[in-house]
């Protein structure tokens, strides 16, 4: 870890940095509150969760432009975007001081945004820095609007509701695309444990004669096993050893560890058995990468909001936002039965928490809470 500081009289915004070229390492910036220009607002970030799909962004922040969200201008430092809650304190702009919002965020106290398409339900971050990437991703959602959601939730929809989201694409574009298929029945999710795999665990153990398996470490096997929504477990040491048995059929496979030989193995195992392979996420962000040469389909890799895209689309945002809401609604509830939410409060702490998710040293059964003040 890095420390940093610059003394101001006046307000200090406080961020962690994180080094691009080397993930384990972080330092805590702290700078002057800078004034605002027009059309410009001050959100005081209020709280935020952490995540082993936060680690993803890091891990692809350079193909998929995640970096450049929140950009340092400093050398190899880069900012790690995260999902939470923020609270309106000073604007130039349309935004009104007191209004809450739901969005992206840099793991910081403060985000100063040029806040523009404003309506009832939210508004956009305009920056130009922003303006070529996804629009899912700067789009702020006002909670006096915003259909799913509940004061009683926030830590739900702060830990959850991003991955779900993930989750529910994922389902859908298998149901789609893959899943049409009658020949393939089963659906193998790696990094099982994580809680993007869970959403889609869940949502495709709801299909009709679909069998889900959770591959995982033997560490959290009997908790993936536990959770009820994977037909059966299986270990990375099994699938290395070919040693596990598997359901018959063709399958699906959603590669959220992103760990090559895992990703080998199973492509070994099912051989042109495997209908597709979808590449989702990298919590081994520390295994090599690229697939080799291996049997069956070419992993292709899914970027959620481009399902979104096409789905808005074709159902419009309120037929989107009716189906993505029953079923977070399902979920959201289901989850209170393995879950437990946990709040880290202060900088250093939370940096210490970025540490711990990245070396993969936290309990899946808990829900991380971030707040820097």
């Amino acid at each position: 870890m890095v420390r940093t500081k610059k003394e101001s009289g006046g307000a200090m915004s406080v961020v962690i940095d994180v080094d691009r070229s080397n993930l384990s390492v972080s330092r805590l910036t702290r700078t002057p509150s800078r004034p605002l220009a027009d059309g410009e607002a001050r959100l005081a970030i209020d709280a935020f969760a952490l995540t082993a799909n936060n680690i993803t962004y890091a891990v692809f922040g350079d193909g998929l432009r995640y970096w450049d969200f929140f950009p340092v201008g400093e050398g190899s430092w880069g900012r790690v975007p995260v999902w939470g809650f923020a609270d309106v304190v000073e604007s130039k702009s349309a935004l009104e001081v007191g209004q809450r919002f739901y969005g992206y965020l840099p793991m910081g106290t403060e985000l100063v945004v040029q806040a523009g398409r404003v309506d009832a339900r939210g508004f956009t971050d305009l920056a130009e820095h922003r303006s070529p990437m996804a629009a899912a991703y700067n789009r702020y959602s006002n909670t006096a609007a915003d259909p799913t959601y509940r004061a009683d939730r926030e830590a739900h929809q702060m830990v959850l509701w991003p991955l779900f989201m993930t989750s529910f694409m994922i389902d859908d574009f298998l149901g789609q695309s893959v899943l049409s298929d009658p020949e393939v029945t089963t659906v193998v999710v790696s990094s099982a444990s994580s809680k993007t795999a869970i959403g889609a665990a869940f949502l495709a153990a709801l299909r009709p004669d679909i069998h889900v398996v959770g591959v995982t470490s033997k560490g959290n096997a009997s908790f993936v096993n536990e959770l009820g929504c994977y037909s059966s477990v299986v270990t990375y040491d099994e699938v290395a050893q070919g040693s596990a048995t598997w359901p018959e059929g063709r399958a699906a496979y959603v590669d959220i560890a992103g760990d090559q030989a895992v990703t080998g193995g199973v492509h070994r195992i099912f051989e042109d058995d495997l209908a597709y392979s979808m590449v989702v996420g990298g919590t081994h962000w520390s295994a090599p990468r690229g697939e080799g040469a291996m049997p069956g389909p070419k992993p292709e890799f899914f970027f959620a909001p481009s399902q979104i895209a096409l789905r808005t689309k074709e159902w419009g945002r309120e037929g989107l936002d009716q189906r993505v809401g029953d079923a977070w609604d399902r979920f959201a509830s289901w989850s209170n039965g393995w879950l437990r939410f946990e709040t880290t409060q202060g900088a250093e702490n939370v940096e210490r928490l970025y540490g711990e998710m990245l070396a993969g040293r936290v309990d899946p059964r808990i829900g991380h809470v971030c707040r820097m003040g």
